[in-house]
């Protein structure tokens, strides 16, 4: 199984692609002359081009990856027609609600879109760990429950960012906002972190190690008494070899 903490370097690149680098490129051309619109359009080709790269490369269309392309193909469509480009920070904001949305629709229906993301974090690649997470999230309730609340804090989480952000974008100047825009999402992706792990992620691991401890207990408990009744048995027989073998000496005493 892979585990979500074994390779940091793969875990970053994304967050490298996707705000560090395009964040540069539009202060760089910014700074050589080039007009707002067309620093945001530019700096926006990065993530795009890393996008479709993932479809190609995985011969399949992953349904976040082409919501982040369509967002990225229509913001900069709206901005190279309207000329605002306002619209173009703006659509970062409408990929977030359209994933918040997506995520409370899931708690609704029983299935909960945050749970794969989580699920690596916990098992830490025990396979006794993802067997009791599986274990749980069939036959425990209350893991169930904890399950939908992790993702409700995100759900509402993403939801509360689009607004906040869609707010500061026609408030706060342009050049602010290629920062702050990230800042923002930043904020709301730790608050979510805590909220979550403090709610329902923490007490999740607790019940997987808890489900852990009683299967091995349990193991442990069927295993003893096999052993014990294999010592029983090995018992009479060296008895009676001794019997044997004291009543031949005593024969041969005779």
């Amino acid at each position: 199984m892979e585990n979500a903490t074994e390779n940091p370097k793969k875990s970053m690149s994304p967050l490298v692609v996707d705000i560090v680098i395009p964040m540069g490129a539009y202060y760089l051309l910014k700074h050589e002359g080039m007009g707002t619109v067309a620093a945001l359009a530019w700096s926006s080709a990065l993530p795009a081009v890393r996008t479709v790269w993932g479809i190609v490369k995985e011969r399949r269309v992953n349904g976040l990856a082409a919501l982040i392309l369509f967002v990225n193909v229509v913001g900069l469509s709206l901005t190279t027609l309207t000329g605002d480009p306002r619209l173009m920070l703006v659509k970062d904001s409408a990929g977030s609600s359209a994933v918040g949305i997506g995520v409370l629709i899931s708690v609704l229906i029983g299935r909960p879109l945050m749970s794969a993301g989580l699920k690596p974090w916990l098992v830490k690649s025990s396979q006794d760990k993802a067997a009791s997470w599986e274990r749980l999230s069939v036959e425990s309730r209350p893991f169930r429950r904890l399950e939908s609340l992790f993702s409700l804090v995100w759900g509402v989480a993403l939801l509360a960012e689009c607004v906040v952000r869609v707010i500061a974008v026609y408030s706060l100047p342009v050049d602010t906002m290629v920062w702050l825009g990230n800042v923002i999402m930043g904020c709301f992706v730790v608050l979510a972190m805590l909220v979550g792990g403090g709610l329902a992620a923490g007490p999740m691991e607790k019940l997987v190690a808890a489900d852990v401890a009683a299967r091995t207990a349990d193991a442990a408990a069927q295993a003893r008494p096999t052993s014990t009744g294999a010592a029983a048995q090995a018992h009479p027989t060296s008895t009676g070899a001794t019997g044997i073998n004291t009543a031949t000496g005593t024969g041969q005493a005779a």
